[in-house]
């Protein structure tokens, strides 16, 4: 192995890295309202809604992002829209992982006992005040885990969306590998900057959710 050569390529990976936590970053951020919204639906059992939900549910957590990739990026254009790599990765990351967090934000708000509520508005609560400072609180805690789960599994998963020809880490160690064929520098500079992208994220969720969980439960 070369370290001259993992030496040189650091600021060609560390520019890929950035554009991966970015693309992670929204997706994630879309990801969480797109669960809110859909566990919420779920949960109050809104009629119609609830049951477009759990068709999206399915379909979202049981095609591969990968073929989710290909649809937006090779079959859209076909109908007239086309989406730009980044836009596309993001979609992509969003519709998958709105899926998990729905159902885990919905396991939390279920895991919370129906008694809590009526014992809230026994006491004089609205209904409103109920659900924003009782429910809402413990459900976060029951759900936080399963969260910061699916947070990792979708950093991980930004490792497909090279296919759509986006220069992220993956995309960054094949044209290396392709065109030098550096196959140990380029993939221990990949391994390397990806535990840094997740380990510090792994730890700090690690210590958010001790926190919330003593100060709820």
């Amino acid at each position: 192995m070369d370290l001259s050569v993992v030496t040189e390529n650091i600021p060609v990976y560390a520019s890929a890295a950035l554009l991966t936590v970015r693309v992670a970053a929204k997706g994630i951020v879309l990801a969480f309202i797109v669960g809110a919204l859909v566990a919420g639906v779920r949960f109050f059992k809104v009629p119609v809604l609830s049951q477009i939900a759990r068709v999206y549910i399915e379909l979202s957590r049981n095609t591969p992002l990968l073929v989710q990739l290909f649809f937006l990026y090779f079959g859209l254009p076909k109908v007239g829209v086309v989406l730009e790599s980044e836009t596309c990765a993001v979609v992509g990351l969003a519709f998958l992982g709105g899926s998990y967090m729905a159902e885990a934000i919905r396991a939390g708000l279920e895991g919370v006992a129906p008694i809590q509520l009526q014992s809230s508005l026994s006491l004089g609560m609205s209904r409103t005040q109920a659900l924003r400072y009782v429910v809402a609180p413990q459900a976060t805690a029951l759900a936080l885990p399963a969260i910061t789960a699916n947070i990792i599994f979708l950093i991980k998963e930004t490792s497909v969306v090279s296919i759509v020809a986006l220069p992220d880490l993956v995309y960054t160690a094949k044209e290396q590998i392709g065109q030098t064929y550096e196959t140990r520098e380029a993939l221990l500079l990949l391994v390397t900057f990806y535990l840094i992208i997740l380990l510090p994220v792994s730890l700090i969720a690690g210590q958010v959710e001790k926190k919330v969980r003593a100060n709820v439960f």
